[in-house]
């Protein structure tokens, strides 16, 4: 079921190579059924999921090389089925969202899948080996897709990303090769990693945890090591901004936590600096944001400041922080997803993101503004919204383990209403502009897709059972390892 979970964009890709290149309509709705069928394979996958079970499911495996100990394995468990949901809503989302896109749309489509492909294969891997080739064939579609697609400075911006990625990569490469030697049979299958680091002196999985620490903290990212976030949202095209924020970031705290469970001990040794990184990249991204005059740029800066609350759920280490940092990849994917798919549907419009060049369009565009109020109320993490469940489950960890300072980051929810309110009361309130009096609202597809986004986080948020019920046994056994 995996297998063809994966293989669905593939063939979907090829398929888009034999098209008529010119025929941007077709194109677009190939990569629609393409997609689509995507989707609705991954949440076929529930009907043979049981989340009363804490282990992986639906595995799969063959050796590729048996001297090397390398596997194509394949597997889901309770933190990993909810992301490739999101993985395949975001995707189907940003092909819907793409119907801008001019010039080149055959390559743009094919591009898409391809990074859809390598995004699932990333979430599904049971396998280090298999994860870092899907890890960084995401980069090859995303630079191409930056590069070609994006916006004035889209070359620097494209550079910028890989350059980031593939450094933080090395140090991950390094302590997964170290971690390979270590494993009985010298094997890189999750499992057999695990139990031969759970061997290992103290000071080394310290060393080996920080390796890891830096290559996912830079896709995911926390505060130093966000550098390029900002310009890659800024210059590449909405719809990938979708993916960028919603599921890339994503990918480096779903293997910031394979981490933890890998390295348990140096989890420990660590807690506190995780801890400070967090708290650092929820005020920092914060106080960014807020300062931010382009839209794109402030929900770039935010998604620093959301994942900082990942990290800090990570960081406690118990059953609620692990519960509120897996809720808030999920809430903050639908949040950021709905954000730039509502700010690049008004840059198509307008062609501006400058937020004083807008006043009033709640007159011109009342289901734009209604979607776009709903979002950034999610993103204030608002009673009601997905964010709510996942912040408060995240603050209460971090009392559990560290009291009081607790308070520090609850001052910081003062920050994303400051600038969630100055937006929406830029937009939609004063006087209508004259070059903004005929805009047109959001179409039947644009509607669709950004109800769909903005349901999700209310549905979680009214009614978070399904999802608290999914990953409970999983999350269960990852806080009985500390």
């Amino acid at each position: 079921m995996l297998r063809i979970l994966l293989l669905l964009p593939l063939i979907g890709a090829l398929l888009i190579v034999f098209l008529p290149g010119g025929n941007g309509v077709l194109l677009r709705r190939s990569a629609m059924a393409v997609s689509g069928a995507t989707l609705v394979w991954a949440l076929w996958l529930a009907s043979a999921f049981d989340p009363g079970q804490a282990g992986v499911q639906l595995f799969e495996t063959q050796v590729w090389n048996p001297r090397l100990g390398s596997t194509f394995s394949l597997g889901v468990d309770g933190i990993s089925l909810p992301l490739v949901w999101l993985a395949a809503l975001l995707a189907f989302i940003a092909v819907l969202a793409s119907g801008g896109v001019r010039d080149k749309p055959k390559g743009y489509y094919i591009l898409i899948l391809l990074l859809e492909s390598a995004m699932l294969g990333v979430f599904v891997a049971r396998d280090w080996s298999l994860f870092y080739v899907f890890w960084e064939l995401t980069l090859l579609p995303l630079f191409f897709l930056i590069d070609r697609y994006g916006g004035r400075l889209r070359s620097r911006a494209a550079l910028n990303f890989v350059l980031y990625t593939m450094g933080g990569s090395v140090f991950m490469l390094i302590a997964l090769l170290m971690l390979y030697d270590a494993a009985p049979g010298q094997s890189f299958d999750m499992d057999a990693i695990r139990h031969g680091a759970r061997m290992l002196p103290e000071t080394t999985q310290v060393g080996l945890f920080l390796g890891l620490l830096i290559g996912f903290g830079v896709k995911m990212p926390i505060f130093p090591l966000h550098g390029w976030l900002p310009l890659a949202h800024v210059e590449a095209p909405s719809p990938v901004s979708i993916l960028l924020s919603g599921i890339l970031l994503k990918m480096g705290s779903y293997g910031l936590m394979r981490a933890l469970e890998t390295l348990p001990a140096a989890a420990v040794a660590l807690q506190g600096l995780l801890m400070a990184l967090a708290l650092a990249s929820i005020v920092y991204g914060g106080v960014l944001a807020w300062k931010q005059s382009d839209l794109k740029a402030m929900v770039a800066y935010s998604s620093v400041s959301h994942m900082g609350v990942v990290l800090l759920g990570l960081a406690a280490l118990n059953t609620a922080g692990f519960t509120g940092a897996m809720l808030q990849m999920v809430a903050h994917g639908l949040v950021a997803g709905a954000l730039f798919l509502l700010i690049g549907l008004l840059y198509e419009r307008t062609h501006t993101r400058e937020l004083a060049d807008y006043a009033s369009l709640a007159q011109v565009m009342p289901r734009f503004a209604l979607f776009t109020v709903l979002a950034f109320i999610a993103a204030v993490g608002m009673p009601g919204t997905a964010g709510f469940v996942a912040e408060l489950h995240a603050l209460v960890g971090g009392f559990e383990r560290w009291g009081a300072w607790m308070v520090l980051v609850s001052l910081t929810v003062l920050l994303t209403a400051a600038y969630a309110i100055r937006t929406i009361s830029r937009l939609f309130t004063g006087p209508v502009s004259a070059r903004m009096r005929h805009l047109p609202d959001l179409t039947r597809g644009e509607f669709t897709a950004a109800a769909a986004l903005t349901a999700g986080s209310l549905i979680l948020g009214f009614y978070p059972a399904p999802i608290l019920y999914l990953i409970r046994a999983t999350i269960g056994g990852y806080a009985g390892l500390f």
